[in-house]
């Protein structure tokens, strides 16, 4: 085969609760499903047994409707690449176990793709992001999601350094436990951001965590917002009621300014003035119109269309249809343990 030649790759990722396929042809998606498990909403967060079980029980045909709405044939996929991590360990084995059995099945290479790296790359997706052009090396990532807050130095698309990162809880956990104070369901963060669009978002004011360097901390302002609560419930029982709009808003914003001054204190201290956000909470609106206010500084922002946001096979396929013009497979042997990544 030669490079001139289309390289289709299927991607899988199931490293959470979203069982996710795609399939890419070179860096075109021309499929791309994804089924969000609701099953977790009445108990207020993911439970991981359910998890692995909901992929299970929907990775086969999700794979087949991937194939069918790509309008190829089997016998045309160049590879299988797969999440290895992180994640939720059963959730991944659900999900490296079927493409492991697929490659062989098929007798094309298993690709291992990691989680964060992928969200990353994403931007390299044909059309993927807002400026529908592709970032250059190097730039700084801003990975937020619901298990991850972190600043990332990339200058290529597998030289990455962590340059910062959460000391507790991730913004995006953080946003759906204050979303739970005021009665939204799992997942919460969503709410907030609906809510906040017809609020005030200086009518309430929270101080902001004083973490040095490009570390972050959340635990406190979620504890924060939770002793304001019930001081004011207090008095008025009906205060998050009268006041749920400006209140997100308000939330929104005091996390939107953290995230803000410390990608520019990274910027700083790199001299990197090219930015990309990328995870799950990069959907969040008022953090993307944060960010969008950045390019005023001459600054270069890139920020993912929302559907390449939250989990998604597409990313997974593109880090492996770059994999695979390395060669970078994974040798299968008989009963072989599973990865030791984690």
């Amino acid at each position: 085969m030669t490079l001139k030649q289309p390289i289709i790759i299927l991607g899988i990722e199931s490293s959470c609760d979203d069982t996710a396929v795609s399939i890419i042809r070179n860096r075109e998606v021309i499929s791309n499903i994804i089924i969000h498990q609701t099953i977790h909403k009445k108990y207020g967060g993911i439970v991981p047994e359910l998890a692995s079980r909901e992929h299970d029980k929907y990775l086969f045909s999700t794979v087949n409707k991937a194939i069918k709405i790509a309008n190829i044939k089997r016998s045309q996929l160049n590879a299988v690449s797969v999440t290895i991590g992180p994640g939720l360990i059963g959730s991944l084995l659900v999900g490296y176990s079927f493409a492991k059995s697929f490659s062989i099945g098929l007798n094309i290479p298993l690709i291992e793709v990691n989680h964060i790296q992928a969200h990353i790359l994403s931007h390299f997706i044909q059309n993927a992001n807002l400026n529908n052009s592709f970032p250059k090396f190097p730039f700084l990532c801003l990975m937020i999601s619901g298990a991850h807050t972190q600043i990332i130095q990339v200058n290529d698309f597998f030289d990455m350094k962590i340059l910062g990162s959460t000391l507790d809880d991730a913004v995006g956990e953080s946003l759906d436990k204050i979303a739970r104070l005021f009665g939204f369901t799992y997942p919460g963060a969503i709410f907030l951001d609906k809510y906040s669009k017809l609020g005030n978002n200086k009518k309430f004011s929270f101080s902001k965590p004083n973490v040095k360097g490009l570390n972050f901390s959340f635990s406190g302002l979620k504890s924060q917002v939770y002793r304001f609560i019930q001081y004011q419930l207090k008095d008025n029982s009906n205060f998050i009621k009268n006041n749920i709009h400006s209140l997100c808003a308000s939330i929104q914003k005091t996390i939107s300014e953290i995230l803000i001054e410390k990608i520019i204190l990274a910027m700083k201290q790199t001299k990197i003035f090219r930015i990309v956000l990328a995870g799950g909470v990069s959907a969040n609106n008022e953090i993307r119109k944060q960010f969008f206010s950045l390019k005023k500084k001459n600054i270069e922002v890139f920020i993912p269309k929302k559907k390449y946001t939250t989990d998604n096979g597409a990313m997974i396929a593109l880090v492996g249809f770059l994999k695979f013009k390395k060669k970078n497979f994974v040798t299968i042997k008989p009963y072989s343990k599973f990865t030791t990544f984690f």
